[in-house]
């Protein structure tokens, strides 16, 4: 039973990011989509307790911190997305993070994006 709980919290969660990615910026929206659907996938056999409770952990402040930007963009209607990294933060990071990190970074720089984004509702 405690494996259809945790099963369904982490289902739930990935949608709730997904739900809130409508939000943002259509640039933006289609690169966490496919970052979060990567992350997902890529820790989806995650096995040891500590590594799963953490994966939960800062998907959870994700969550939370995109709801509450969310929440003020409407109310001010002023777009402002993201939080900086603490260093501490940083230095736990592994080594694929950190270059899991810089593509990200390198991606959501570029003045040309990978993806071919069209509003919802446009013929493709």
């Amino acid at each position: 039973m405690a494996h259809s709980a945790h099963v369904s919290a982490v289902r739930s969660l990935y949608k709730r990011i997904l739900l809130l990615h409508r939000f943002l910026p259509i640039d933006l929206r289609a690169l966490g989509d496919q970052y979060v659907k990567d992350e997902f996938r890529r820790n989806k056999t995650a096995s040891g307790k500590e590594e799963v409770t953490r994966f939960m952990t800062e998907w959870q402040n994700y969550k939370d911190t995109l709801q509450t930007q969310v929440l003020e963009a409407m109310e001010s209607k002023k777009l402002e997305f993201g939080a900086d990294l603490p260093e501490e933060k940083l230095k736990d990071f592994q080594d694929e993070q950190i270059g899991q990190l810089y593509e990200l970074m390198l991606e959501s720089s570029k003045p040309n994006r990978q993806f071919n984004i069209q509003e919802e509702g446009t013929p493709k």
